[in-house]
Formats: structure tokens, C-alpha cells, sequence
């Protein structure tokens, strides 16, 4: 199991999203996460802005897994990240 910190930036409507959390569930991956598209107003903005920081595409999933950042489900990419 990672001692790193894990965040997930996430849309509810979105199926790759729902796959890396049930794949870090399946992994007892303990992670933070942000479901974007219910976050509203001045929040939503702040929250968008700091995707843009590392994802300039503002694409989801976006996972942050200790430095690296990871675009999309990408299952392999992961669970390297996660040294799994």
C-alpha cells in the first residue's frame, strides 16, 4: 500500500471516474476526491484553475498520486504510481 497522498478530481456522470474509484477502493487505496460537477460557483472556478495547473486539458479522472500525475483511467499507470 502507497504512503503517498492520493487526490482524484472527478465528474459523477463520468464512467472512468466511477472505474478509478472502484479500482483504488478494490486496491484499499485511502484517497481524497473532488466530484467537480457539484461544486458550484467561485469554488467550482478555484477548483478548475488548479486542474488547469496540472492537466491544461481539464480532462477527468485527474489523479495526483504523490508527484505524478496520471490523466484518464489508466489502470497499469496506477498501480505503478501506487507501487502495486
Amino acid at each position: 500500500m502507497t504512503d503517498k497522498p492520493v487526490k482524484l478530481y472527478t465528474l459523477t456522470t463520468c464512467s472512468h471516474c466511477k472505474s478509478t474509484k472502484r479500482l483504488l477502493n478494490e486496491c484499499t487505496v485511502q484517497y481524497d476526491f473532488v466530484d467537480v460537477d457539484l461544486l458550484e460557483g467561485d469554488e467550482r472556478k478555484a477548483i478548475l484553475e488548479d486542474i488547469k495547473k496540472i492537466n491544461p486539458k481539464c480532462s477527468f479522472p485527474t489523479i495526483i498520486i504523490g508527484e505524478t500525475v496520471i490523466v484518464g483511467y489508466k489502470e497499469k499507470e496506477i498501480k505503478e504510481a501506487l507501487g502495486l
